[in-house]
C-alpha cells in the first residue's frame, strides 16, 4: 500500500479545524498533525479542507442504475460499477446498498436482491468504495423468512430493516399515478398487481411473529437492526424492545425525541436537507437536526447529498461544519458498529477526502482516499509522486 502524505489542509481533528499534515500507510491513518520525510506521493492540500470519508448508512440511488426506465434492466455488475464511481466521486468512502427485498416481483424481488448479494461478493474487491449490504426487510415478505435469516446467520448483510409499507400501497391502489408507478416496478399487469397486494395483504397477522423472530436472528448475530418510517412513540418503543435502536426517517417530531430520549441513532435524508424539506412532505431534516434530533444523515436516493447537505448545514448557520461532518461520518460509522472509520486519528482506516470550499454551498471534491488508496483526484497538479514510487509504477505496468 502507497504511503500518502497530505500537507497545508484544514484539517478536522477531533472537534476542531486546524492547519495539519496527515499521512497514511499500510492502509490506515499513520499520524495526524505530523508528517513523514520520505512519503511515496504527496498531495499538496493547502486551502482546501482534509474531511474523514462518509460513511452512507442507506442508498438505493443504484436501483436507477439496474432498472433507468421501467422494465429496462442492466446487469447488476454494470450498475453496481456505475454506483461505485458516483458515491466515490461524492466523499462516500463506506456505501450501505439499501436493497429492498419485497413481496412484489420486479425490481425489488426475491431474484433480484440474490443476484445483488452475489454482484456484491464478486465485485467488492473491484471497487472504490467499501461496499456492503443494508438488507430493507418489507415486513409483508413472509415467504422470504427462513432464507433472510439464513443470510444473517452466513453475516451476508450487514445492516437489517423493517420497513411496512402496506398501508401506503393500499392507500396508493387509488392515486392512478402512484399506482402506475408501482405496477410499472414489479412487471404485471394492473390486475394481477391488485389480486396480488390483496393475496399479501391478508396476511397480516402472521408479521409481528415473523419480524420477532428475524430481530432474535440479527441480535444473536450482533447486527445492527432500523425500523423505517415510524410514526409514533410506541412503534419506536416496539422495536426497541426488540434490540433495533436505529429510527430511520421518523415521520413526526414525537417520535423522533422518543429516540432521541433512549439514546436511539436517527437517520434522516441528506435529500431533505439539500432540498430544503421532504419530497414527501413529512418531517423537515433541518428542523430536526436544530432540535438535536437527527444523527445520522444518508444519501437515500441521491449520492451528492450528504457532502451539499453538510455544508448546506453550515451556510443556513445550524450548524458548525465539524459538528456537521459527524452526521455523515463519525456517528453513522459509530451506528454501524464501524469503530474503525468516520474520524481522523492514527490507527484509523485512511478513508480521507480533499474539498474545496471556497464557493458556498457547492462544496467540490478534490481527491478521496479510500482504505488508504489514491481512487479520486480532480487536481493532479496538486498531486506529487516520489521518483522511488513513479520508478515502481512504470516498473510494475
Amino acid at each position: 500500500m502507497t504511503d500518502i502524505l497530505i500537507e497545508g489542509g484544514r484539517t478536522l481533528l477531533g472537534d476542531e479545524l486546524s492547519e495539519a499534515s496527515l499521512e497514511s500507510s499500510g492502509g490506515v491513518i499513520a499520524a495526524a498533525g505530523s508528517s513523514s520525510r520520505h512519503p511515496a506521493i504527496r498531495i499538496d492540500a493547502r486551502g482546501l479542507l482534509v474531511l474523514p470519508g462518509i460513511v452512507d448508512l442507506h442508498g438505493d440511488a443504484f436501483e436507477r442504475q439496474m432498472m433507468p426506465r421501467p422494465g429496462v434492466d442492466f446487469p447488476i455488475d454494470v450498475a453496481l460499477a456505475d454506483s461505485d464511481r458516483q458515491a466515490i466521486a461524492n466523499g462516500i468512502t463506506t456505501m450501505f446498498h439499501a436493497v429492498t427485498w419485497s413481496w412484489e416481483p420486479g425490481l425489488r424481488s426475491a431474484a433480484n436482491a440474490r443476484r445483488m448479494l452475489d454482484a456484491i461478493d464478486v465485485t467488492r474487491a473491484r471497487l472504490a468504495v467499501d461496499t456492503r449490504i443494508h438488507l430493507r426487510h418489507e415486513a409483508f415478505n413472509l415467504d422470504a423468512v427462513e432464507e433472510i435469516a439464513q443470510w444473517i446467520g452466513d453475516r451476508r448483510v450487514d445492516l437489517f430493516a423493517f420497513n411496512d409499507h402496506m398501508d401506503s400501497t393500499i392507500a396508493d391502489l387509488s392515486r392512478p399515478h402512484r399506482r402506475a408507478r408501482m405496477v410499472e416496478r414489479t412487471g404485471l399487469s394492473g390486475e394481477d398487481f391488485d389480486r396480488l397486494v390483496e393475496r399479501v395483504a391478508s396476511r397480516t397477522a402472521e408479521v409481528p411473529d415473523a419480524i420477532s423472530r428475524l430481530a432474535a436472528c440479527a441480535r444473536d448475530a450482533g447486527l445492527p437492526m432500523l425500523s423505517h418510517d415510524d410514526d409514533t412513540p410506541q412503534m419506536r418503543q416496539g422495536f426497541r424492545s426488540l434490540g433495533v435502536r436505529i429510527a430511520e426517517f421518523p415521520t413526526t417530531e414525537e417520535t423522533a425525541r422518543d429516540a432521541a430520549g433512549a439514546g436511539d441513532f436517527i437517520v434522516f435524508g441528506a435529500p431533505n436537507v439539500v432540498r430544503g424539506g421532504s419530497h414527501t412532505g413529512w418531517t423537515k431534516a433541518a428542523d430536526m437536526i436544530a432540535k438535536g434530533l437527527c444523527s445520522v444523515l444518508a444519501s437515500d436516493y441521491y449520492y451528492p447529498a450528504p457532502l451539499l447537505a453538510a455544508f448546506r448545514l453550515v451556510h443556513d448557520g445550524i450548524l458548525p461544519l465539524p459538528q456537521a461532518w459527524k452526521l455523515v461520518s463519525e456517528s453513522p460509522a459509530r451506528a454501524a458498529g464501524l469503530s474503525d472509520r468516520g474520524v481522523l486519528e492514527a490507527g484509523k482506516r485512511a478513508d480521507i477526502l480533499i474539498v474545496d470550499d471556497r464557493i458556498a454551498l457547492r462544496p467540490r471534491l478534490v481527491a478521496a482516499i479510500a482504505g488508504g488508496r489514491l481512487v479520486h483526484l480532480d487536481e493532479p497538479e496538486r498531486f506529487v509522486m516520489s521518483h522511488k514510487a513513479a520508478h515502481e509504477t512504470v516498473a510494475a505496468a
